[in-house]
């Protein structure tokens, strides 16, 4: 349902005002053609710079080129890759998601005591995709109606949800999972032509959020949201539920990843996906993802994720200490958002 339309002084009756402001001028993305298009894209250069690496590293270090090395790596983005789509959306129409992290905590857990409770796999699934939907309907209701900063709403979700995750589970380790337990284990474990189950369901996500940013209204909404909110209320775009389902989507993907990493660990702990939100998010904006919104992808996000985890990945093989991977996370973050801003001023 559109958003309240302001009052007409004159008349005292509501009406929309006379505006010639259509939902395309809202959308920031140019007609280009496609070779300009391509090359104007961040998530093409970033691909370029990926694979330069990926070259360099196979030449350097005959282990990276590996076949057990590609599985680990294409495992290990899918789960930060299946967050970053939701992160997404929600940078799209101008917001941010602090919590997906702790939501993915909290799903797991439901999801585990699901299984603890001698409930079928696909009992657990629903709880853990239900805790994710609701986490983010909270969100999403807070920011849309009632206003709120989302910085402020997802970082308090950050704390709530770690917070009743800790609760729920009694601060311990779930394992013991019953009957439904091996085909739950199956779905984030298990692989198939050799490319393990969790890089599918990412591959399979993103090309329908391709498909539903590009070519559905619901995506062009987002667009026009991130672009410009007030005229993207004007033309009739429903903000308000579109900003909604957004953050509840996000909740979803932060429940989808914690599903598959749970099946794949084959336990559940409270702190699965502690500090992921910082790497979803860096994911989608090194893949060229605006965070003042309106501009980004589902292909952004899937390859700035699978750029963070092969720079991971060749830090270790260089004998790198683990915990410099925060700085370079961190300054890959800053280069993507000065590159952004480079760029945005190139166009004006």
């Amino acid at each position: 349902m559109p958003d309240a339309a302001p009052s007409n002084p004159k008349t005292g009756t509501a009406s929309r005002p006379e505006t010639n402001v259509s939902i395309e001028s809202v959308l920031t993305a140019q007609q280009k053609g496609f070779w300009q298009h391509l090359v104007s894209s961040q998530a093409f250069w970033v691909t370029i710079a990926l694979i330069v690496i990926c070259a360099i590293m196979s030449i350097r270090e005959p282990r990276f080129a590996s076949e057990d090395n590609f599985y680990n790596i294409t495992r290990n983005f899918a789960f930060i890759g299946i967050m970053a789509l939701g992160s997404t959306v929600v940078i799209v129409t101008g917001g941010i998601d602090l919590s997906v992290g702790s939501i993915m905590g909290l799903a797991a857990v439901a999801s585990g005591l699901t299984l603890e409770g001698g409930y079928p796999w696909y009992a657990a699934v629903a709880s853990g995709l239900a805790a994710g939907a609701v986490a983010g309907a909270v969100n999403g209701t807070l920011i849309a109606y009632t206003g709120l900063s989302s910085f402020v709403v997802t970082l308090g979700m950050l704390s709530a949800a770690r917070s009743v995750a800790v609760v729920m589970s009694g601060n311990r380790m779930l394992y013991n999972f019953g009957h439904g337990g091996p085909a739950f284990k199956a779905i984030g474990s298990g692989a198939f032509l050799g490319v393990a189950n969790p890089v599918w369901v990412l591959i399979a996500m993103t090309l329908v959020l391709s498909v539903v940013m590009r070519m559905t209204t619901w995506g062009r909404h987002l667009l026009a949201i991130g672009g410009n909110e007030q005229a993207a209320n004007l033309t009739g775009v429903p903000v308000k539920r579109v900003k909604l389902q957004a953050y509840i989507f996000s909740g979803l993907c932060g429940a989808v990843s914690a599903i598959l990493s749970v099946g794949w660990a084959g336990s559940a702990i409270n702190s699965l996906g502690t500090g992921y939100e910082l790497r979803a998010i860096a994911s989608t904006v090194i893949g060229g993802a605006n965070l003042m919104g309106g501009e980004g992808g589902a292909f952004g996000a899937f390859i700035g994720s699978a750029l963070l985890e092969v720079i991971r990945n060749s830090l270790l093989m260089a004998g790198v200490d683990s915990n410099w991977q925060g700085v370079f996370v961190g300054s890959f973050l800053v280069l993507a958002v000065l590159l952004e801003r480079i760029r945005g001023k190139r166009r004006e």
